[in-house]
């Protein structure tokens, strides 16, 4: 097998789904390399990150993998690996934009297709592994530092004391964004889901851990934050609560939550887990529907007088978003930088057991990201 600009023979290995359903349809197959066009570029991934996304993606309930790809589909956002070839042609870099060398290690984004031992993508989707991690490492950080930074620093960008609530703080996105918040100046009531998830949560600097199998959420997040207030303050009462809430649970959490939002609070939401029950690998038709009738409506005038905020955001859609990639990764680079972000804690599983990654990550029991690795 050779290098070269365009010149790399080779194959590859790739998950592929036919039809949505459980884990049964993550099928391994094998096709010749793609071949990189005018400003694409090979990459032999090393590591690939493992996302709750890619589970619905499985199930078929993810609106941009059927707008954007529809059956068979390979899942996949983010990945590591080396620059195997460059396509030829393609307009020229832009001045200071990075522009990725045969041989090279790097991190890439793409809108599906990374479970796979080659991806070919757009070149201004990739950028150099941030100084100091390993493959592994970088391939667990972009899409969940990416959700975190967009929704604290863009979409509600938080504040110097700020009171913030991070759902799933154990996680992938949540230990992301509990940093970010922190990096911010903010304070983090996180949330986790059993007690082996607490001490991961207050190591990453959370002020409260409410673990959900063991004390009721929301009457502990009040008292976190009337005691936070001051009792018999005058903030304690209509204009105590959250500043911001981070919210992919969906039906179960959504309502309360923006019940305790302080005014000017927002609350942003990116997800629906709650309408998947734990360790299913398919949905449940009724329970679905259940969830889907139960989702809270927020008035518009209910909004205006509260003054309150609800946010939402899909990341796929973003993608193709260079200068905000650039924007976000290079911030990203820099809070690995001062040490006010680490990565996460990472569980590996080689490409070909992904039906166990998945299974794994469906539990609700595990902790940090789960990353595949092509063998």
């Amino acid at each position: 097998m050779g290098h070269g600009a365009g010149g790399y023979i080779g194959a590859m290995e790739s998950i592929v789904i036919h039809r949505p359903g459980g884990h049964g349809r993550l099928t391994v197959e094998q096709a010749p390399d793609p071949t990189p066009g005018p400003g694409e570029v090979l990459v032999a991934t090393r590591a690939i990150g493992v996302n709750y996304a890619d589970c619905i993606v499985r199930m078929g309930l993810y609106a941009s993998a059927k707008e954007y790809v529809g059956w068979p589909i390979t899942p996949g956002f983010e990945f590591s690996g080396e620059v195997l070839a460059v396509g030829a042609g393609g307009q020229p870099a832009a001045a200071g934009e990075y522009m990725p060398a045969v041989g090279e290690l790097v991190v890439g984004l793409t809108r599906f297709g990374a479970y796979a031992s080659r991806v070919v993508v757009p070149r201004t989707n990739l950028f150099p592994i941030p100084t100091g991690l390993t493959a592994l490492e970088a391939a667990a950080l972009p899409v969940n530092f990416l959700t975190a930074w967009y929704a604290l620093e863009e979409l509600a960008p938080v504040e110097e004391g700020d009171r913030v609530l991070v759902h799933s703080a154990a996680g992938g996105v949540g230990s992301m964004a509990l940093q970010v918040a922190r990096a911010r100046g903010a304070r983090v009531a996180a949330v986790v889901g059993s007690s082996h998830k607490v001490a991961a949560a207050r190591e990453l600097g959370a002020e409260l851990v409410i673990d959900k199998s063991t004390e009721m959420l929301w009457p502990a997040a009040a008292q976190w934050v009337r005691a936070d207030s001051g009792e018999g303050s005058a903030e304690q009462g209509a204009a105590a609560g959250f500043d911001v809430i981070l919210d992919a649970n969906g039906t179960e959490t959504l309502r309360p939550g923006y019940g305790h939002l302080a005014p000017e609070g927002r609350l942003v939401t990116y997800g629906f887990a709650s309408l998947f029950p734990r360790g299913a690998a398919r949905p449940n038709p009724l329970r679905l529907a259940w969830g889907w009738l139960r989702r809270p409506r927020f008035d518009p005038l209910d909004l205006i007088n509260a003054n309150k905020s609800v946010m939402g955001f899909n990341l796929s859609y973003l993608f193709n978003r260079q200068a905000a990639l650039a924007r976000a990764l290079g911030r990203m680079d820099e809070l690995l930088g001062n040490g006010q972000l680490r990565p996460p804690t990472i569980t590996p599983y080689p490409l070909g057991e992904v039906a166990r990654a998945h299974r794994d990550l469906e539990s609700g029991t595990t902790i940090g990201k789960l990353v595949l690795v092509p063998e």
